[in-house]
């Protein structure tokens, strides 16, 4: 990895781990996993200390999750109502998260974050159905932890083919950003569109008579 990345990174790695992670938790279509990846991989180089990328983040986890378990207790269904319409995957929001609660109680916490649909329910439900303070810290800050090291160690066991990416994006930063802005924002687009067609179902689901037939007239499927 050349100099000037090396520099980017010791200054400011830790604070984009935290940084990443906290957005991600709070529930903005940013994925973090691959931030730990990366932090993994340079910490197994040397070139930041694993105990502190781990604790970095691991916190944000948690400032996160506290945040959310707070509103839960306090707020209850109008916080899972807020959740599902940021949420990509409206469809699935609250039912994956109920069910899982209801097969496993606290436990959810545990593997919540490796879960789609989920992660960012299991705080606000936790708070919801009153599941103690003690509690929810010992099984949020655990599965928090298993999160964070599972990433953390992707990227440690894939340490030398990490730098070699670094370095290729050191020597095309602009067109790489570029390109995986691009992919970004095509996998947010894509989930926005199944969002906006699964609401188009439910309205269908409820149109008259009259508007069928008009939608058939048309060359419009109902369906």
């Amino acid at each position: 990895m050349t100099n000037d990345l090396a520099s980017v990174v010791s200054q400011y790695g830790l604070a984009i781990v935290f940084g990443n992670v906290f957005i991600e938790q709070i529930g903005l279509p940013v994925p973090a996993i691959p931030t730990l990846v990366v932090a993994g991989a340079l910490a197994a180089g040397g070139k930041l200390s694993a105990v502190a990328v781990f604790a970095i983040a691991l916190l944000a986890c948690v400032i996160a999750d506290v945040a959310w378990y707070i509103a839960g207790r306090h707020y209850g269904n109008r916080v899972m109502r807020i959740l599902c319409g940021i949420s990509l995957t409206p469809d699935s929001c609250v039912s994956q998260a109920q069910t899982r609660f209801e097969l496993w109680g606290r436990n959810v916490l545990l593997v919540a974050k490796f879960i789609p649909g989920v992660a960012l329910l299991a705080p606000p439900l936790a708070g919801a159905t009153r599941i103690g303070w003690l509690a929810f810290l010992l099984f949020d800050t655990a599965g928090g932890a298993l999160w964070v090291a599972a990433g953390m160690g992707g990227g440690m066991l894939l340490g030398s083919q990490i730098e070699r990416l670094l370095e290729y994006l050191q020597n095309y930063g602009a067109a790489a950003v570029l390109l995986v802005g691009a992919l970004m924002a095509a996998y947010i687009a894509f989930k926005w569109w199944e969002r906006h067609r699964f609401y188009a179902m439910l309205r269908m689901a409820r149109i008259s008579v009259d508007e069928l037939y008009r939608l058939m007239d048309v060359g419009e499927s109902p369906l």
